[in-house]
């Protein structure tokens, strides 16, 4: 966060399953003065982080009120189910949601897909996280659906997945107030947006170097060169 008496600096917050590091490491690289502190949160609170100006950005999913803020999509993910390595699923490369119908399907209390209720048949209990939601199904309790990068995050080497090719999508983008898109916040959008080094969008621009003037030859050189064009000519034959 920055301030008038503060030197300057980047806090950057964002959701399980996202990964900044290749963000932070171009921002190092460009900004060596401004230290960037990442700070995770969950789905739920990372609009309030930014509303709360607990963070200056961050990395969010999509759908999320997006009230009084500016959210730049950067992807969307894959969903998939988590089942058990044995399951009977497995045989297929992907699924559809009509093959979940016979099995439970968790539903834990973070999960960040846009539905009112997954397929199959729900548990009598919604787990609290989606960490949690992982060891039922560990445990043979259920199946979770969520989106591949929490499949990986929570990976288990008892349990594998399947892409669900008719579910929702979950996207992520880059979010922060709409009031407050500062030099550091255009410097982290141009980033996000693989914009070069040497791009002026988002930055002060730099001042264009002023071409040297050229140096003025001595009025003798001249009055040197036109005698020897003078006595180079030769004179024109008369008719």
């Amino acid at each position: 966060m920055t301030g008038p008496d503060v030197p300057p600096s980047f806090t950057l917050g964002y959701v399980p399953g996202v990964t900044p590091a290749k963000w932070v490491r171009t921002w190092q690289e460009r900004l060596p003065d401004v230290p960037l502190t990442l700070v995770q949160v969950s789905p739920a609170d990372a609009a309030g982080l930014v509303r709360d100006r607990d963070a200056d950005a961050v990395l969010l999913r999509l759908p999320t009120d997006r009230t009084g803020l500016h959210a730049i999509p950067l992807y969307t993910e894959t969903t998939v189910v988590v089942v058990p390595k044995e399951h009977h699923l497995t045989a297929a490369d992907e699924l559809t949601t009509e093959d979940l119908a016979d099995n439970v399907v968790l539903h834990p209390h973070d999960d960040t897909l846009d539905w009112p209720r997954p397929p199959g048949q729900l548990a009598a209990h919604r787990p609290a996280t989606t960490q949690d939601a992982v060891e039922l199904v560990a445990a043979g309790v259920g199946l979770l659906v969520v989106p591949q990068s929490l499949a990986r995050l929570h990976h288990r080497k008892d349990l594998t997945y399947r892409p669900l090719t008719d579910a929702p999508q979950s996207g992520v983008a880059l979010s922060w107030l709409e009031d407050e898109t500062t030099d550091l916040v255009e410097e982290f959008i141009g980033i996000v947006r693989g914009r070069t080094v040497n791009s002026t969008r988002g930055r002060m621009p730099q001042a264009t170097p002023r071409k040297a003037p050229e140096q003025r030859k001595p009025k003798a050189a001249k009055e040197t060169r036109r005698r020897q064009n003078v006595r180079g000519k030769r004179p024109r034959r008369r008719s």
